[in-house]
């Protein structure tokens, strides 16, 4: 079976793309417009959410982002993942589902009350607010990864993928520029990985008709 990924232009779903290129699967990639459920309605018939990322395998199917890297890690690329014995399984498994829940979060209302709102409709204190939720979630990440090249097992993981898409977000967000220095290093050892290169131009090259956005979605 050939996996399926459904994206927009560096959102979520860039997560899952970025994991497909570090293994090197053969994979089809559709990029669509954001959002989806807004401008591509027929998308409802292969996702009844509308949203992105949608990830199919076989008979699996999936719309959570560090789920879809964990998956495709444990299924197609043990390297990539951390096994249950190892001192570092619980600190994997907490950087995999933090870069979300926490780290991802407050810069989809960043960007949507920040960004993609109607002027009538911004509100600069919500974005504010968030902005600063998200750099004070940050302090465990600038501790754990002063001293360190990747976040766990002494060697780069599909966490380190789901905590450094949150990381590359904040540079569409601002929140980049209040980096501390290590963090910043560590983001920019991410961006310089091949895989994350064939990422965008692989995004880049499947966006012909032009649906993406210039900024990143929060969806």
């Amino acid at each position: 079976m050939t996996v399926t990924l459904w994206h927009c232009l560096d959102a979520r779903s860039f997560r899952p793309l970025w994991a497909l290129e570090e293994m090197e699967l053969d994979y089809d990639l559709v990029v669509l417009p954001f959002p989806p459920r807004a401008f591509h309605k027929p998308y409802f018939d292969v996702n009844p959410l509308g949203t992105v990322p949608f990830l199919k395998d076989g008979k699996t199917s999936m719309t959570e982002s560090a789920a879809m890297c964990q998956y495709l890690a444990d299924r197609y690329a043990p390297n990539l993942s951390v096994a249950s014995n190892h001192p570092d399984y619980g600190a994997y498994l907490n950087w995999l589902h933090q870069s979300d829940a926490t780290l991802t979060f407050p810069q989809a209302l960043m960007l949507r009350y920040g960004v993609f709102e109607p002027d009538e409709r911004k509100q600069p204190q919500v974005a504010g607010d968030y902005r600063a939720w998200y750099l004070a979630r940050l302090r465990w990440l600038d501790q754990h990864i002063d001293g360190r090249e990747w976040l766990v097992a002494d060697r780069f993981t599909v966490a380190d993928i789901a905590v450094g898409y949150a990381l590359y977000l904040g540079e569409f967000t601002g929140a980049a520029s209040d980096y501390a220095p290590q963090t910043r290093a560590y983001l920019d050892r991410l961006k310089d990985r091949d895989g994350f290169k064939r990422a965008q131009s692989r995004q880049a090259e499947a966006n012909t008709s032009g649906a993406g956005s210039a900024l990143p979605s929060p969806g």
